[in-house]
């Protein structure tokens, strides 16, 4: 299966995913996913899982969020480094950054979300 990120749902999800609407960017990769057949499948439901971290971060759920994202990088990280057009290594990266942050004492409060990067 081919990722189009310049348009339709996942260019819908991403826009979304960049300016913070993060419900709304998982509602749009969701469409996707349902469809998608695998290893496309299980990775964008790392993607989600990022996006629905976040949705959890803004609700003050930082176990949720932690919860999320330790099963997204579990997910994400088995992947080749550039997968359906994402740089991947450099978003497990972040995902592992804001880990660090979030179980840190005290947890940083403004968590930057991973970099989610077509090329």
């Amino acid at each position: 299966m081919t990722f189009d990120w310049t348009h339709g749902p996942l260019a819908e999800g991403l826009h979304d995913y960049n300016i913070g609407e993060f419900f709304a960017a998982h509602e749009a990769w969701e469409s996707v996913w349902l469809t998608a057949p695998q290893p496309e499948k299980t990775f964008l439901q790392g993607l989600i899982q990022v996006t629905v971290a976040f949705h959890h971060l803004h609700r003050n759920n930082s176990l949720g969020t932690q919860r999320l994202l330790h099963s997204a990088l579990r997910k994400l990280e088995t992947y080749p480094p550039n997968f359906c057009g994402i740089d991947v290594t450099l978003l497990c990266n972040d995902i592992r950054n804001g880990l660090k942050s979030l179980e840190s004492d005290p947890p940083t409060s403004q968590l930057i979300p991973p970099q989610i990067n077509p090329h």
